[in-house]
């Protein structure tokens, strides 16, 4: 063997070396530090290993390189948010990218809210894009993708509280909601609903209405039944938050006697029947209340301003609550 074929070898050997110690032997064991770091769509093994080395979490770029080479997985390094440490050694960081065990983050949406409001809290954590999640909501063919009979996807992202990972498209996030609501709802539902002569969709516009006028769980019900009668005697619902789902981001927390004026179809003083379409993401128990309603002969109700109502079956003990509860106030 040569001297230039000596020397090759001896760095070929030190390389290798270098390797294997690090795939054993973490930067740092005794004072280790955190970090989440963020690997972006389309970022090769080498663009990687130097963002882990300036996050100073291992020690030898060209070793992670190579391990990477060896291991056959230089091309199979997944996009997202990782947690890793300094105390974890060059194997342990590789297997956790190559699996894609990104780092998920929880985000919860409460029952009622509507889609502007979800991709308000989504965009708030940093995980999705506002005005992207609410156009692909409206997309008529990518709703359709999803087995959603309805021309969006207000009332079918169900409430719940989810883990997903940062650079996970709105598309995913969505399809995470959308079957969670199918996961919900079952077959039964479906044929309750068709016993009360209802599409499933008035159903969850119906359900959504529920949701939105109380936040007292023995209410649910009573609100529903209310509604149902009212339907069955071809009265105007005449609920608030219908009215204010119309206003949209024009509606500043306070509902006025001209608010219910405007010319929507969500303004249920103005027009009878129920809106074109939901208001708000009900949870189970509001779309188990559309389904079943108490079976009582209440029209009217009126809030206590405790969380609570007050329900009448006739227009002059409903005057009363108000008087009671409202106009004496």
């Amino acid at each position: 063997m040569n001297l230039r074929n000596t020397g090759i070898a001896i760095v070929i050997l030190v390389i290798l070396g270098v390797v294997i110690y690090q795939l054993y032997i973490p930067l740092d064991s005794k004072s280790p530090q955190v970090k989440a770091i963020e690997i972006s769509r389309g970022m090769n093994a080498k663009g990687i290993a130097r963002l882990l080395r300036k996050e100073k979490l291992i020690k030898n770029g060209l070793a992670f390189r190579i391990l990477a080479k060896v291991k056959g997985v230089e091309n199979r390094l997944q996009a997202g948010e990782y947690e890793l440490s300094s105390s974890m050694n060059l194997s342990r960081i590789l297997s956790r990218i190559k699996k894609g065990e990104v780092l998920a983050h929880p985000f919860t949406i409460p029952e009622g809210y509507n889609i502007r409001q979800i991709a308000s809290v989504l965009e708030e954590k940093g995980l999705a894009e506002k005005e992207r999640f609410i156009a692909l909501t409206e997309d008529v063919k990518f709703v359709s993708r999803l087995g959603i009979q309805a021309k969006s996807l207000e009332g079918y992202l169900f409430p719940e509280t989810y883990r997903v990972s940062k650079g996970m498209e709105e598309e995913e996030i969505i399809k995470l909601m959308a079957s969670q609501f199918n996961k919900a709802v079952t077959e039964e539902d479906r044929k309750r609903a068709e016993e009360l002569r209802f599409t499933f969709h008035e159903t969850i516009i119906l359900a959504s209405i529920v949701e939105k006028e109380t936040s007292a769980p023995e209410e649910r019900t009573l609100i529903s039944a209310v509604f149902h009668n009212r339907l069955k005697a071809k009265r105007p619902l005449q609920a608030d938050p219908t009215v204010i789902y119309a206003l949209g981001e024009a509606f500043d927390g306070d509902l006025k006697k001209e608010h219910l004026r405007i010319d929507s179809p969500y303004n249920t003083y103005r027009y009878r029947g129920l809106p074109p379409g939901p208001i708000g993401n009900p949870g189970r128990e509001a779309i188990q209340a559309a389904l079943y309603p108490a079976d009582v002969n209440y029209l009217y109700f009126v809030s206590r301003n405790d969380g609570t109502h007050e329900f009448s079956s006739s227009l002059e003990e409903h005057n009363r609550a108000v008087w009671k509860y409202q106009k004496r106030q």
